[in-house]
């Protein structure tokens, strides 16, 4: 059982780095073919921004990436360990999900020197930090391991209270 969930946890971030991987080939073009940001609607746009850093632009300095990218595979090594003592299809799921996510932003750190976002949202005059596909894994997957614990915490509450 522990091999099954492991591999499928393996399966599902190959997924997730490749959907990464292919749908920044696919903007990188687009957007080289743009003069500027495209307007897809009235809270969404496609936009180019090369982050050199993390979340929210931190960490943007040019001695940074190196650190960054060793930071990034002992995460994805710790999350290989997780994976293998997953408890829930949903935390295989979510651990997957960030595990592909990582390395997808990865590659680009390596490839490219840094990790390529496109997808622009903003809403009542604030804007949110362009993000990719990876980023949505890594938020999705995060997301995913918090209603877990929730829900793991009151099935031991129920438990408990019988």
């Amino acid at each position: 059982m522990r091999e099954r969930r492991l591999l499928g946890g393996i399966w599902i971030a190959m997924v997730v780095a490749l959907l990464d991987q292919l749908s920044k080939g696919f903007f990188l073009k687009l957007m080289a073919a743009a003069a500027g940001p495209r307007y897809l609607c009235d809270h969404f746009n496609l936009v180019m921004v090369w982050n050199k850093g993390v979340s929210f632009g931190l960490l943007q300095q040019a001695d940074a990436r190196h650190a960054l990218m060793a930071f990034t595979m002992l995460v994805m090594a710790a999350l290989l360990l997780w994976l293998g003592r997953a408890t829930s299809k949903m935390q295989v799921i979510a651990i997957g999900a960030i595990f592909g996510g990582a390395a997808g932003n990865l590659l680009d750190r390596i490839i490219y020197g840094a990790v390529a976002d496109f997808f622009d949202v903003h809403a009542f005059g604030y804007h949110w930090p362009a993000f990719n596909v990876a980023d949505a894994a890594i938020c999705g997957g995060v997301a995913l391991l918090l209603l877990d614990s929730w829900r793991s915490g009151r099935r031991q509450r129920a438990a408990i209270a019988k």
